[in-house]
């Protein structure tokens, strides 16, 4: 079959944006910046994205649009090797199983936008609500909506899917964003919440704040998922790729300090003697059980209505960054199927479609409402040096996402540089991009991949093991 292909470099550079900005960039990164030195955090965030990761994205985007296969065949077709072609197994199981988990929460945050939309405000902003949500029987009803949105999106392939909904959904994202962001600022004590997160503390960055930086920079752009392998397989010769990541990285740099505008305002609003410390940098405490009780509050300036919009315009942003995220995860796998298999789209879809609803209906029935998934192992330590119970949802996200994600950047380095040869890597960059061979940009792109940041991701991959699995922390 011939391969599918982005009209134009502006249609991958929305799709690879709606890959990267999800719900991470919008919520917990804010919160996580304002705890942890401010302005200094973005400041160094901003390094960590165009001096570490935009040379990964740019050795995804070449190796990709080099071979024209997902990431299973372009290891399989350059390695000729089974050890490579073990790790673009890896590299398809492990977006297809974060698929799994992302699905889930992709299903929480519409479940809360119709719950907005009905007016039901007051029972999102209410205690154990949001346990009494994920074990109700309407989340399968909000599964199967989510579903059928993103499966429309997938069946219209490269051009009339995913380009089209990204083309549609993600200058609607960037406006609902800036249009919270004025709202929120005009607020009373709001402009303490900017204070909070644009005044530069050097101070707070420690050792664990940078490591927890680097690895919020790497994992919001969506490196070593195999999306970006995937997605450079569509894009055409002529464009210039280093242009395309760098429009990506700095689209998404540009979402998390909007959003930084947007959350740490609305919170100071809301209660301006708040306390960073009681703020959880978990994205999903932020926005199921925090945010609500901030919307709840508007309605003594704006009333329950203008409260109900106003919450239901935010998670209406928050569901388009969640859903272009999981349409550029599960596009990972059915590609490969498509490449591996000969298969056509619509019966690649319907097969990785019903393996992962499977097992999504596992991980939604893994927080107390089936005990064996609810407590299926255990493995770490708490505070107090005794095992930690795990669900299913919780092995998922420990492994395919805390676990696996910093070693597929490791052996993508290594593959890249020392397998495909820096030279073929140079060469495919070039096209597009004539200026590219000789530059400083091409020396440093070459020495930083083929030394320091297969380094530092090995590094994190083995204190990440050692922190979840064992409870020891070897570096901070």
């Amino acid at each position: 079959m011939k391969r599918e292909q982005f009209s134009s470099s502006l249609g991958f550079v929305l799709a690879a944006a709606g890959s990267a900005v999800g719900i991470g960039n919008l919520v917990a990164f804010p919160v996580m910046a304002s705890k942890n030195g401010g302005a200094a955090f973005l400041i160094m965030y901003a390094i960590f994205v165009f001096f570490i990761c935009l040379p990964v994205m740019l050795a995804e985007m070449s190796l990709g649009r080099h071979t024209r296969q997902s990431p299973l065949g372009a290891y399989t077709e350059i390695g000729q090797n089974p050890a490579w072609r073990a790790v673009g197994w890896m590299s398809v199981i492990t977006p297809f199983m974060i698929g799994v988990f992302y699905l889930v929460i992709t299903v929480w945050i519409f479940g809360y936008l119709a719950k907005s939309v009905m007016g039901q405000l007051e029972f999102l902003a209410s205690p154990g609500s949001f346990g009494e949500f994920i074990n109700s029987n309407e989340l399968f009803v909000y599964m199967a909506v989510v579903i059928g949105l993103t499966f429309l999106i997938l069946q219209g392939g490269v051009k009339r899917g995913i380009e089209k909904a990204a083309r549609v959904l993600m200058p609607l994202l960037f406006l609902m964003l800036m249009a919270l962001v004025i709202y929120v600022l005009t607020l009373d004590n709001a402009m303490l919440g900017v204070e909070f997160f644009l005044i530069p503390d050097f101070d707070k960055l420690t050792g664990k704040v940078l490591n927890g930086a680097l690895a919020q920079a790497f994992f919001s752009l969506s490196l070593a998922m195999g999306i970006l392998i995937t997605y450079g397989s569509y894009i055409q010769k002529s464009n210039n790729i280093i242009q395309a990541g760098k429009m990506v990285a700095g689209l998404s740099l540009l979402v998390a300090a909007g959003s930084g505008l947007l959350i740490l305002p609305a919170v100071f609003s809301f209660n301006p003697d708040v306390q960073l410390s009681e703020l959880s940098e978990s994205s999903i405490s932020m926005i199921f059980t925090f945010l609500p009780k901030i919307f709840l509050a508007l309605q003594a300036n704006i009333g329950y209505l203008g409260a109900s919009f106003v919450a239901s315009f935010f998670f209406l942003l928050v569901f388009f960054a969640a859903l272009t995220s999981l349409v550029s995860i599960i596009e990972v796998p059915v590609a490969s199927l498509m490449d591996g298999k000969g298969m056509r789209r619509r019966t690649a879809l319907l097969s990785l479609g019903s393996a992962m609803i499977v097992l999504a209906v596992i991980c939604a029935l893994s927080f107390g409402r089936v005990e064996i998934f609810t407590e299926l192992t255990s493995y770490g330590l708490d505070a107090e040096g005794q095992p930690l119970v795990k669900s299913f949802f919780d092995l998922v996200y420990d492994i395919f996402y805390e676990t696996i994600l910093p070693l597929n950047g490791f052996l993508l380095c290594l593959f890249v540089i020392y397998r495909w040869r820096k030279h073929n890597f140079d060469a495919e960059i070039s096209q597009g991009n004539d200026s590219f061979a000789g530059s400083f940009l091409q020396k440093y792109v070459n020495f930083s991949l083929g030394t320091f940041i297969p380094v530092i991701l090995a590094v994190i991959f083995v204190n990440t093991v050692s922190t979840i699995f064992f409870g020891k922390n070897l570096l901070f």
